[in-house]
């Protein structure tokens, strides 16, 4: 089942309570899905509302597209870490034989 900015921001907020920026990140021929520390509801914080909802659907439509949508929801679902300042969570992404179209 493909996943929606509005579920992965619920799923955010159900868990840690804030709405924690994702990026994806691509390290030594592996893809990533990054919690960053910061979030949303940070008066320091350098999106708008707009913006970050923004990313948060260019991001889902990217999990979705190679194949990812299930297990970042189960890992975002029942990881027992949570980010702290300056440590974000990181998630490798299990390659499915797409991930390596996406990292040409």
């Amino acid at each position: 089942m493909p996943l929606t900015a509005a579920e992965l921001l619920s799923i955010l907020r159900e868990r840690w309570g804030a709405s924690y920026d994702l990026q994806l990140h691509r390290r030594a021929g592996r893809l990533y899905l990054q919690v960053m520390w910061a979030y949303l509801e940070q008066q320091s914080f350098p999106l708008s509302e707009e913006d970050y909802v923004l990313r948060l659907e260019q991001l889902v439509e990217q999990l979705n597209g190679i194949g990812q949508a299930e297990a970042v929801r189960n890992w975002l679902q029942t990881t027992r870490d949570k980010p702290r300042l300056g440590k974000a969570l990181s998630f490798p992404l299990p390659d499915q034989g797409r991930l390596s179209e996406f990292l040409l």
